[in-house]
């Protein structure tokens, strides 16, 4: 049994008031032995006794019901049939169900899904309603509400099968609350079941607030029950495609490949080797791969000769925890054209980068813009943008946001003076020398992934040579790729839509820093380059359950011929004609940050909330209110100690010793 206000048990000693009330009111009456009424109280000794149990009785009576009185305002929940049946059913019950492809995670220990489990405890727990209630089912995945006709139907797996796509909980709050008012419901449930991934929650997301003031508003009044399930200890492998690009050689062309590879093993564990399935054009090959740490950026190239047009592939993890992060699709087509373009008023400052940046199919520089020239510029066919100049205004704000939301690369660099600007949060507080004889030094930085990983060689970027007379502090929270010795970030990313953008803490010229040389310099960009080379993959990648409308109107069918597959719930490559497409799982669902159930109920705001935290495979574990039983029990006793201690109404006899006998027991 837990309790929606546990704090409230602190009054527990409090059933001892009673006892202590009897143990004080017995004082008051001290025996005084009297021979000659001995004889009385030996006659009488029965009605004693009577007497001293009624009096136990009601002692007892009334430290139960206020044992009863403290549980009932600490509202305790039940778990199984009996906190589900004891709760007054309600007109409707919408169940709010997650099926993001985190929800495939299996329980620990366990054979079953979080979203199994979830299915199978929510059907379990409406049977009880289903003749009471209006049961209506929304999924993460359609989002659609649909009525059903019994609780069985939640197992259909048409409806709450498993999907490779994201959750939206703001949305679908929305949606449910717009549900009920539009059909006009009466008392109405929400069941929420989730695995509390803060990627699908958007706890930063300005629309909680509105929707959970929307919900308290309802006149009929709702109430909340979250079954969570928030933990994550089975170990699992997840693959992300981090860039899929086709180059031109002397004798033919290459396809380059690089596999994000993640892991949740403890720290410390032993490394990993399996097995790595590759499909190419319907062609399948292995290789093995070892991994030691939790995360590993696999890059490998494959010998494409004369072939040409569209191809697709697949790289494909071993079966673990989780079934659907282990694989990631992709097409190729044309030889990708890799560009980047320098916006500056200042070319002297920032003529290393540009020749860093120089594209490696024509082997030319990259292009040079000033910020007024960009701003007239309609659109751009680059993959990367160095920005060095004041961060832009709203307007150049919207387009850099959009160029990366595409899947764009944009790396900003310090303007060299005072700039007060902001990129959604992020900026530059004022340049900062090094002392003359002690240049700044960078301390460590991310070798597993980004730009400046390993080389294919193994091979280590040489950072910690590199010497830095200035530099200027990053403002804003991003994942630092390089820190300096104090802590100082060097470079930092943040993702944003399919691309990510990035912060650079010092210049590649003498001025302020030995980076223009090139060893660490020219990968960066280049690899910056690549990256940015999802932009011009747009017509080929899709994430699933993000498909535009346009796409969604078209017949697709499986590339490799599989039966069945949607590509609206199904990540894989499809075909509509002439054009493939690669679908992967949505790029948040590789976050593995989850919220605190505190958190979750902070989101929910005033909303009356039941909590369960689900961590194994328990068929009794959904939970309702009880404190109906402990208030019904209270009256009860209440009313038991009030008949116990009625004075007795019984005819007056002639018997003056009895009398005398039971006064002098009352008084006793």
């Amino acid at each position: 049994m837990t309790f929606l206000q546990p704090f409230l048990l602190w009054g527990l000693p409090l059933v001892l008031v009673p006892v202590i009330i009897h143990l004080i009111n017995r004082l008051r009456h001290k025996p005084q032995p009297w021979a000659a009424m001995m004889f009385l109280l030996q006659a009488t000794r029965a009605s004693t006794s009577h007497a001293k149990l009624r009096q136990w009785l009601v002692l007892l009576f009334r430290t139960l019901a206020v044992l009863a009185l403290v549980l009932f305002i600490a509202r305790p929940l039940a778990g199984g049939w009996l906190g589900w049946t004891l709760s007054p059913a309600p007109d409707v019950i919408v169940i709010v169900l997650d099926r993001s492809a985190s929800m495939e995670s299996r329980l620990a220990g366990q054979t079953v899904t979080k979203r199994e489990q979830a299915v199978k405890l929510l059907a379990e727990a409406a049977r009880e309603f289903q003749d009471k209630s209006h049961l209506v089912l929304l999924d993460s995945a359609t989002r659609i509400p649909q009525q059903l006709a019994n609780a069985k139907s939640l197992l259909e797996p048409t409806l709450t099968g498993p999907t490779d796509t994201a959750a939206d909980l703001p949305t679908l709050l929305q949606l449910a609350h717009n549900w009920l008012v539009e059909n006009r419901a009466g008392a109405a449930e929400l069941w929420l079941a989730s695995d509390l991934q803060r990627s699908n929650w958007l706890p930063d997301d300005e629309r909680w607030k509105a929707v959970t003031a929307q919900l308290g508003k309802l006149p009929q009044g709702i109430r909340v029950r979250l079954l969570a399930f928030d933990d994550d200890r089975e170990p699992n492998t997840s693959a992300t495609l981090g860039e899929v690009f086709r180059r031109a050689r002397p004798d033919g062309a290459e396809l380059n490949l690089a596999l994000d590879l993640a892991r949740n093993a403890p720290a410390g564990s032993s490394p990993a080797r399996f097995p790595l399935a590759l499909t190419l054009n319907g062609v399948k090959s292995q290789t093995e791969l070892d991994m030691d740490g939790a995360a590993l950026r696999w890059r490998h190239k494959v010998d494409l000769g004369a072939a040409k047009g569209l191809g697709w592939g697949a790289l494909e993890l071993p079966a673990d925890a989780n079934a659907r992060d282990n694989a990631a699709y992709f097409v190729f087509g044309s030889d990708s054209a890799l560009r980047a373009t320098v916006i500056s008023d200042q070319p002297a400052l920032i003529r290393n980068a540009q020749l860093a940046a120089l594209s490696p199919a024509t082997r030319q520089p990259a292009e040079f813009l000033t910020p007024a020239a960009f701003a007239e510029r309609t659109g751009s066919d680059a993959t990367l943008l160095i920005w060095h100049a004041p961060l832009p205004d709203a307007a150049g704000e919207k387009r850099l946001r959009s160029f990366v939301e595409e899947g764009g690369a944009v790396v900003f660099l310090p303007p060299g003076r005072v700039d007060t600007g902001k990129f959604l949060g992020f900026g530059w507080a004022d340049s900062q020398p090094a002392s003359a004889d002690k240049p700044f030094k960078i301390a460590k930085w991310e070798e597993q992934e980004g730009p400046l990983a390993k080389t294919d060689e193994g091979l280590s970027l040489p950072l910690a040579e590199l010497e830095i007379t200035r530099r200027a502090a990053i403002t804003g929270e991003a994942t630092a790729l390089a820190s300096f010795a104090d802590g100082t970030p060097l470079l930092t990313r943040r993702a944003l839509g399919r691309g990510q953008f990035f912060f650079l803490a010092t210049l590649p010229h003498d001025d302020w820093s030995t980076l223009g040389d090139g060893p660490v310099l020219v990968p960066m960009l280049q690899r910056l380059l690549q990256l940015g080379a999802r932009r011009l993959n747009q017509e080929t990648m899709a994430a699933c359950g993000e498909l535009s409308a346009l796409d969604r109107a078209k017949q697709w069918t499986s590339a490799d011929g599989t039966i069945g597959k949607s590509i609206l719930l199904n990540a894989g490559v499809y075909r509509a004609g002439e054009r493939l497409l690669a679908v992967n799982r949505p790029s948040a669902e590789d976050d593995r940050a989850v919220l605190e159930p505190a958190a979750a109920k902070q989101l929910l705001g005033n909303l009356p909330l039941q909590l369960l935290q689900e961590r194994t495979a328990r068929s009794d574990a959904l939970q309702g209110e009880i404190w109906r039983i402990f208030l019904i029990g209270m009256l009860a006793f209440l009313f038991l100690e009030a008949w116990l201690v009625l004075p007795n109404k019984k005819p007056a006899t002639d018997d003056p010793l009895g009398a005398t006998a039971r006064t002098l027991v009352d008084v006793a």
